[in-house]
Order: structure tokens, then C-alpha cells, then sequence
């Protein structure tokens, strides 16, 4: 029962990540962070990501271009192509710790020891990777929300919306962390078990049996 229970967090927990790990590695790449409909042509949407701004017109052309500088731009979009390649390399370290540690994997079979540890780590990797993705994310969302309700801007200039991209960095983040959390949850112990009692504590006729002597007939009436 408890190997059971063991075998299918881990499987839970992979499955979550995983899913995770390939939400967060889309994100990244995907430039649907922010939105933005034009009043004077709604034919037009613009779309901006962490590498492309692109214009998606309604005949389904896609005309996509990449952002000029490195440094031009904006804070939050700087720190979340760093944050976001970190974590997809967390979640692919996790995935490669968590391989061997995995219940039936004959790898390290003869070594409960370290592939409680490969667990623990492709955890801990895990769950970074999904705080990595839920800060950029969170930021780029926070700054569109103080963008979109900044009365010093003109009614009449658009406003970035929240894109596609934001909820599902927002899932990713969320898998990556409950995934590793049940990594780190399988490797608990399920059982302990008690020591026997030192021999002696026990009474006179349970240490002359637990040494495979009969008691002797004199002191038969005293332990009785």
C-alpha cells in the first residue's frame, strides 16, 4: 500500500511538472504576453512577447519583428527573458534528476538512498523553476494593469491588454510548483517501526525464554 501510494505521487507529481515545463517553454516563445486593439483599424491586432512584437491582420496574416535592442527594453521584459530561460532549464534539470529517483526505474534500484535524494533535488528544481516563471509573468501583468488605468494617458491611445501568454505562465507556474511538492512529498517515510525493549527491561522468565532456557522449576511458583 504505501509503495502504491509512493509510485503514484511521484507519477502525479512528473505528470504536473512536465505539463508544466512544457507550458512554461511555450510561454517563453510565444509572443502573446500583451494585446492591443486599435480603434482605427480593428482589423489589426498587435501582439508583444519577450522577442517579437507582431501585427495579426484578419485575413490571418502574421507579420512578427523582433525587438530592436536588448537594452531598450522595458525592465520587466528584460528580467523575464532571464527568468523565463532559467526556469525552463530547472524544469529540464528536474526532469533529469527525477528520471532515475522514479519508483521501478532499475536505475539506482539497490540505492534507496540516493534516489530519495535525485527526488528531493528534482523537486526542490521543480518548484524554482515554477517561481521563476510566476514572478516575470506576475510583473508583466501588474505593470499592463497600471498601464491600462494610468489617467495621464489620453483615452484616445490604446492600451495593452493582457495576452494569452500571461495564463498560461500563470498554469505553468502552478504545475511546476505542485509537481515538484509531490516529488518532495513522496520521499517521506510512510512507516516507522518501534525498537523492541531492551532485554533488560523485560521479566525474569521472558529473558530465560529469549534465551531458549526453560525457566527453572524453583522459580516456577515465583513468576507465576
Amino acid at each position: 500500500m504505501a509503495g502504491s501510494w509512493r509510485a503514484k505521487a511521484q507519477a502525479g507529481g512528473m505528470l504536473l511538472a512536465l505539463l508544466g515545463w512544457v507550458s512554461s517553454c511555450v510561454t517563453t516563445v510565444v509572443p502573446l504576453w500583451k494585446n492591443l486593439n486599435l480603434e482605427l483599424n480593428e482589423l489589426e491586432v498587435w501582439t508583444m512577447g519577450l522577442w517579437h512584437v507582431c501585427i495579426v491582420q484578419e485575413e490571418g496574416v502574421v507579420e512578427c519583428q523582433p525587438h530592436g535592442s536588448f537594452l531598450a527594453l522595458p525592465p520587466e521584459l528584460r528580467v523575464s527573458r532571464l527568468l523565463m530561460c532559467l526556469s525552463n532549464g530547472l524544469g529540464l534539470l528536474g526532469a533529469l534528476l527525477a528520471a532515475p529517483g522514479l519508483e521501478g526505474w532499475t536505475l539506482c534500484q539497490d540505492k534507496p538512498g540516493l534516489k530519495r535524494r535525485l527526488l528531493l533535488a528534482s523537486g526542490a528544481a521543480f518548484g524554482t523553476a515554477g517561481m521563476a516563471t510566476l514572478a516575470p509573468v506576475s510583473w508583466v501583468a501588474y505593470n499592463t494593469v497600471l498601464d491600462f488605468w494610468d489617467d495621464t494617458i489620453p483615452d484616445i491611445v490604446p492600451r495593452w491588454e493582457f495576452g494569452e501568454a500571461t495564463f498560461l505562465g500563470w498554469f505553468a507556474g502552478a504545475f511546476l510548483a505542485a509537481g515538484g511538492l509531490l516529488l518532495i512529498c513522496s520521499t517521506r517515510p510512510t512507516s516507522t517501526l518501534t525498537p523492541p525493549a531492551p532485554i533488560c527491561r523485560q521479566p525474569p522468565a521472558a529473558q530465560t525464554l529469549a534465551r531458549g532456557h526453560p525457566p527453572h522449576p524453583k522459580n516456577a511458583d515465583l513468576v507465576i
